[in-house]
């Protein structure tokens, strides 16, 4: 398996996406409901269909996962999941924090994460057994060992009225015991930041697979520990997740309980 072919694709597919969603940053026409609280832009449809295609022209056999497209069935073990604009509610509002999230996954095991930040260009890596990077350099989680110390992040699902409760008292908890609590509305950031130590903890529910892979994946190549509210091991078909440094992750879990 190559990886490092799999990963030069990610990377020009997601650089592709950065150019398309830097020149719709601003000059957004039209804003379609997917449901409630839920919208797609052009941008979105736009971004996806360029990784789409970079990836397809590659590597065809190839099933691809995508949040605006669906699932297009491959022939082989192999299947991207692609997230083409990770906060569409900040990009359209004009917020300058978004991301583009590229995963791959061999029979359903993620092996190689791509996310990027169009507005800083910063790029990060992960390729499963190889660490993770940011614009080519080596990424570590942080050192904070006590969770009062810990600065955490977390997000809110677009159907968070029908976990209301659940949700704010686990959001709660953390508030009380941390030195300070943030809400980005990217996932993939939120748990790229976690990788690269800027944050100590994130957690959400009801994320989709194209939410979380490769920051999943980010996180545990950093050196973090990523799993379910239980305590169970994470996969992207799971509801909820929980990635730390791994120093805070017994007292997260603790906190997070209901």
């Amino acid at each position: 398996m190559d990886l490092e072919t799999f990963k030069q694709t990610a990377i020009e597919a997601a650089r592709k996406s950065a150019d398309i969603l830097r020149s719709r940053f601003g000059q957004i026409s039209r804003i379609r409901k997917k449901a409630a609280a839920e919208i797609v832009t052009e941008a979105d449809t736009e971004s996806e269909k360029a990784i789409v295609s970079t990836i397809q022209d590659r590597f065809p056999s190839h099933a691809i996962l995508g949040e605006e497209y669906g699932l297009i069935s491959g022939t082989s073990e192999y299947k991207w999941i692609v997230d083409p604009l990770d906060g569409t509610v900040n990009f359209a509002h004009q917020i300058p924090i978004f991301s583009i999230s590229i995963a791959l996954a061999v029979r359903d095991t993620v092996v190689l994460g791509i996310i990027l930040d169009p507005v800083n260009d910063e790029l990060y890596a992960a390729v499963s057994g190889q660490g993770a990077e940011r614009n080519g350099k080596p990424i570590r989680v942080s050192s904070t060992r006590t969770i009062a110390d810990s600065l955490l992040v977390t997000g809110f699902p677009y159907d968070v009225q029908d976990i209301f409760e659940s949700v704010m008292v686990r959001y709660a908890s953390c508030l009380k015991a941390t030195q300070g609590m943030r809400r980005l509305g990217s996932a993939a950031l939120d748990l790229c930041y976690v990788a690269c130590g800027r944050f100590e903890g994130f957690w959400e529910q009801r994320l989709k697979p194209w939410d979380s892979a490769a920051g999943a994946l980010m996180v545990a190549e950093a050196g973090g520990r990523v799993t379910t509210f239980a305590d169970l091991p994470y996969t992207v078909e799971q509801p909820e997740i929980l990635a730390t440094n791994g120093l805070i992750h017994n007292v997260m879990l603790r906190l997070l309980e209901l």
